[in-house]
């Protein structure tokens, strides 16, 4: 698939939020925004993104994983206006979602790093390391977070910093392509 091609159906966070989230959902959403803060360092780092990035996220205003990742995303695109986002309902762009599974299904969110150009970069997705950590550690059988509760200050300082751990090594990718600094004169 051309994932590329896609990219004009997708939306900014806002827009997302205003056509798929239900009034109790976006409250949810942002609630938790208004929890998501950065460190110095983390902003710092971010103010040093350079090259342009194109970040496909394929996501659900109903998951709780959702509500509780992808504001983070807009927090790291205030900060460094070369990171493009596109938003995509899973539901509304399946053959997306089925591109970008993850583990054999539609897991939300999935998100695609391409470059300026489309290039894939990476992906990543569904939960951070820490997350998957701080399920098994209170692992009492299944489980499925619905947002409705905000995981603690740490965990969402450390799965922040997976969410940016992830950005900067694409970043850091593509300030280091031969063809990009070619293209680039840098």
């Amino acid at each position: 698939m051309d994932v590329l091609s896609r990219w004009t159906a997708g939306l900014n966070y806002d827009r997302f939020l205003d056509k798929y989230a239900t009034p109790e959902q976006r409250r949810r959403w942002d609630a938790f925004h208004s929890k998501v803060g950065l460190t110095p360092s983390q902003q710092a780092t971010l103010r040093d993104f350079r090259r342009e990035m194109l970040v496909i996220v394929v996501a659900g205003a109903w998951c709780g994983d959702c509500i509780q990742q992808v504001p983070i995303f807009d927090h790291f695109s205030k900060q460094a206006p070369c990171l493009q986002f596109r938003y995509f309902d899973r539901e509304d762009h399946g053959d997306l979602a089925d591109e970008l599974s993850i583990c054999g299904g539609r897991r939300v969110p999935s998100v695609l790093f391409l470059s300026e150009d489309g290039a894939p970069c990476g992906r990543a997705g569904d939960r951070t390391l820490s997350k998957y950590r701080d399920m098994v550690a209170t692992l009492d059988g299944a489980s499925c977070p619905t947002g409705i509760v905000a995981p603690v200050h740490a965990l969402l300082s450390d799965v922040t910093q997976d969410w940016l751990n992830e950005f900067e090594r694409v970043q850091l990718m593509l300030r280091l392509s031969p063809r990009l600094r070619q293209k680039h004169g840098d």
